[in-house]
């Protein structure tokens, strides 16, 4: 078993771009959607092992993209029960180990049985006081800071850097400190864009299906030997 407790700085909020379901698929010569469902279980032990570190309270997973509407109808139907299923099942697993379950992004475009089956684990969890999931759920980081500005608006509060980062949809979470992507893209993929602005990044050619406790310790050690300096010196 992996001791993390030998690695001495820890990122409190980490991200991750989950990507390379469909590559892992087509390199064993398998259905996508197979390669998509091993990266559901990818998902479910990344965040079982996060919440064994106490010093990280944050993990933001972009699931379902305000792109992704461009696949085809199959691909995204067969997502849309990949993801009512891992809500359904882990409901009370992230119950029992206090974890905190958030939908981040606009769920009124999804089927009416996935949207509740995603609310009633958000609802279920809501005072566990444990590691704090956001699951990006039909979201983009320009529509976040869009309809967080007008969100701001409505409230008729001045638009400050204060007032965007408290209507974000993954308030309260602080600014990402560590975003991972697999794969081997080198790219944000219009994540998170206001909350990563001093982020560090991580990325690595292992394909999200492969990514697991091991590839998580390897990245953490490297994080935690960075000089974090906020723009000083």
């Amino acid at each position: 078993m992996l001791k993390f407790k030998k690695i001495k700085v820890f990122p409190k909020h980490i991200a991750f771009i989950m990507d390379g379901n469909r590559r892992w698929a087509k390199e064993r010569g398998l259905d996508k959607m197979l390669g998509h469902r091993q990266g559901a279980i990818a998902l479910k032990n990344i965040v079982l092992a996060l919440a064994e570190i106490e010093e990280i309270k944050f993990a933001s997973f972009f699931a379902f993209s305000t792109e992704n509407w461009k696949r085809s109808k199959e691909e995204i139907d067969g997502l849309f029960d990949i993801v009512t299923q891992f809500a359904d099942e882990n409901e009370n697993l992230f119950k029992d180990k206090n974890i905190k379950l958030v939908a981040m992004g606009d769920l009124s475009k999804f089927p009416s049985k996935m949207k509740e089956t995603i609310l009633r684990g958000v609802e279920r969890t809501k005072n566990n006081t444990g590691l704090v999931v956001n699951l990006a759920l039909n979201y983009g980081g320009r529509d976040d800071i869009v309809q967080a500005v007008n969100k701001a608006l409505e409230k008729g509060e001045k638009i400050t850097e204060k007032s965007i980062q408290e209507n974000l949809y993954s308030y309260p979470s602080p600014d990402i400190d560590f975003l991972i992507r697999t794969s081997g893209e080198v790219r944000v993929s219009n994540f998170m864009l206001y909350q990563m602005a001093y982020s560090e990044f991580y990325f690595t050619k292992t394909y999200w299906p492969d990514f697991d406790k091991k590839q998580l310790y390897k990245a953490l050690l490297d994080y935690s030997k960075r000089n974090r300096r906020f723009g000083g010196k």
